[in-house]
């Protein structure tokens, strides 16, 4: 699932993108940038790819649903078109229920009560380099009820443990 949300900072809105593996909870691909255009949602799905890509082998994107919610970047041509070329299928949530992307808006919740809120930020350098940090606290250290108060990452780890044979792995 995908979305984001926009970030108040002393040089104006920037804006930060994520994109969740609904299974694990992970957060897979996040982007900070200073304009909320298309770029911004198509670049989290690369970065995503290619987390699952340094992360599984033999990673493919058959089957792979990317969803979000019906914003004019996620229905852009181009976003579209980079979906398609990724051999990803799409799907949007209709427009004004905020129920079928409630993954995300508990995420962006969670990040803007646990990151963003409260603090004074000086602009897009300042958010990114906090994100990242925050993003790798989300993945390895913040537990989630969701998952057993389990990390994202040991999550994964105990589900490739118990349906990996022996034999294949390297």
């Amino acid at each position: 699932m995908a979305d984001f949300t926009y970030v108040w900072t002393l040089a104006g809105f920037v804006y930060v993108a994520f994109l969740v593996d609904v299974y694990s909870r992970r957060i897979l691909g996040w982007r900070v940038m200073s304009t909320k255009h298309t770029p911004l949602v198509t670049s989290v799905v690369e970065q995503a790819m290619s987390t699952r890509r340094r992360g599984i082998f033999g990673f493919t994107t058959t089957g792979l649903v990317h969803h979000s919610d019906a914003g004019s970047q996620y229905t852009s041509l181009a976003f579209s078109a980079a979906l398609r070329d990724a051999e990803i299928t799409g799907s949007i949530g209709s427009v004004g229920d905020a129920l079928d992307n409630a993954l995300m808006e508990s995420t962006i919740g969670l990040y803007k009560t646990e990151l963003i809120d409260g603090r004074t930020w000086s602009g897009c350098g300042d958010v990114e380099r906090e994100t990242a940090a925050y993003v790798a606290w989300f993945n390895t250290t913040r537990l989630h009820s969701s998952l057993g108060y389990q990390t994202p990452i040991d999550y994964e780890t105990s589900y490739r443990e118990r349906v990996t044979p022996e034999t294949e792995v390297a």
